[in-house]
């Protein structure tokens, strides 16, 4: 599909992507996730955009998203207590920088039908996160300390921001489990310190992108962005206002479900 036809179609699906951007950005705000995950499965599925367009298109979304959520969560997780905590961003950002500048070079060399499976895959890695990493996540000790962390923690950011820069997504899914068992922090506190940790590398991803002739998509899609930034912003706010209402023994499996059927999909889009 030629890139006048996939702006054309996503211009006529305008509603589609508002409902689309508050569904995803509801589920992302009940489980404190961008919902990047979900929206490139759309992107690419529905709107019918090429694999890397995709995931330049999910990167901007994704940074809307998380350069909102930081002070949306400052209420319950002040900055202050992020700041307390800046030689464990700085531990993992030393690594996720770098990651995501790999990435993202990695990505726009790609075959599009090897990015398609490479996306399929990573999906497949998240759902499982998802499932486990989050159900299994509690608060504690952890689970190294001193040099071992310190490495730990560089190797960790690294693998994070490659995972980010080729999915174009905010790396909270594995950001989050890797600050509670690595570091010990409690939940709430690794969404936000999660944040900080997302923001700078997705900026990095986002600049390597950048340097690619498909960062043009964006230039010709700014209403069908700006209109699926209002829906997922708005959603967000509104999974944020439900949150505790859905158990997550059952949200969790479902979500999980959902990324497995996308990443088959994926995997089969030509």
């Amino acid at each position: 599909m030629t890139h006048e036809t996939a702006a054309s179609t996503s211009y006529k699906k305008l509603p589609m992507a508002f409902g689309g951007g508050a569904i995803i950005g509801a589920l992302g705000g009940l489980i404190g996730l961008g919902g990047a995950e979900f929206r490139l499965p759309l992107l690419i599925g529905v709107f019918n955009f090429a694999a890397l367009e995709a995931v330049i298109l999910n990167k901007t979304m994704s940074l809307v998203v998380v350069a909102t959520a930081l002070p949306f969560r400052a209420q319950t997780v002040p900055f202050a207590d992020v700041a307390a905590h800046w030689p464990v961003i700085l531990n993992l950002l030393a690594g996720s920088l770098l990651g995501a500048w790999f990435g993202a070079g990695w990505a726009t060399r790609l075959k599009s039908e090897t990015l398609y499976k490479v996306i399929a895959l990573l999906l497949v890695v998240i759902a499982v996160v998802l499932l486990f990493g989050h159900d299994h996540a509690t608060t504690g000790a952890a689970l190294v300390t001193g040099t071992a962390q310190l490495v730990a923690g560089v190797i960790a950011g690294f693998i994070i921001g490659i995972v980010a820069s080729l999915l174009g997504v905010a790396g909270g899914e594995l950001l989050i489990p890797t600050l509670v068992l690595l570091f010990g922090a409690h939940i709430k506190l690794a969404g936000s310190l999660s944040l900080a940790v997302s923001l700078p590398t997705m900026l990095v991803g986002f600049t390597r992108y950048s340097r690619d002739q498909s960062f043009s998509v964006i230039g010709r899609n700014k209403k069908f962005l700006l209109i699926m930034a209002a829906g997922s912003i708005i959603g967000t706010f509104i999974g944020g206002q439900l949150l505790g209402l859905v158990p997550s023994y059952v949200l969790l499996p479902a979500l999980a479900l959902i990324l497995v059927i996308s990443a088959v999909k994926v995997w089969q889009h030509k």
